[in-house]
């Protein structure tokens, strides 16, 4: 999906306010200085407060379904701010879509 290139800085939330972490599996793609985003990267979820009735059922990871088309590094599809993806619980439940919100402006990629 066309957009801006995500980065080891964006901020990146679950639908009910937790926070993703990007934990990368490569260094060597950057922009602006910062460690590009990819399918590759593990992302977690911290401090989703979500509830099902009396259950926690907070959001733990995020799966990348739609990645940059044309774009890779180190042979991963890079993620941009176009990509869409799900939360998931740790029952793997899905939670609903991430909420890209600050991205770098300087990058765009497809």
């Amino acid at each position: 999906m066309p957009g801006n290139l995500m980065h080891l800085n964006a901020t990146v939330m679950c639908p009910h306010g937790g926070r993703a972490v990007f934990q990368p599996s490569q260094t060597r793609g950057t922009v602006t200085g910062q460690v590009i985003w990819t399918v590759a990267d593990l992302t977690t979820i911290t401090g989703c407060p979500f509830f099902v009735g009396n259950k926690p059922q907070p959001c733990v990871t995020v799966q990348w379904i739609t990645p940059s088309a044309r774009i890779r590094v180190n042979g991963s599809q890079v993620l941009t701010q176009g990509s869409t993806g799900l939360c998931l619980s740790a029952e793997h439940i899905p939670q609903g879509a991430p909420v890209v919100s600050v991205i770098q402006q300087r990058t765009v990629g497809q």
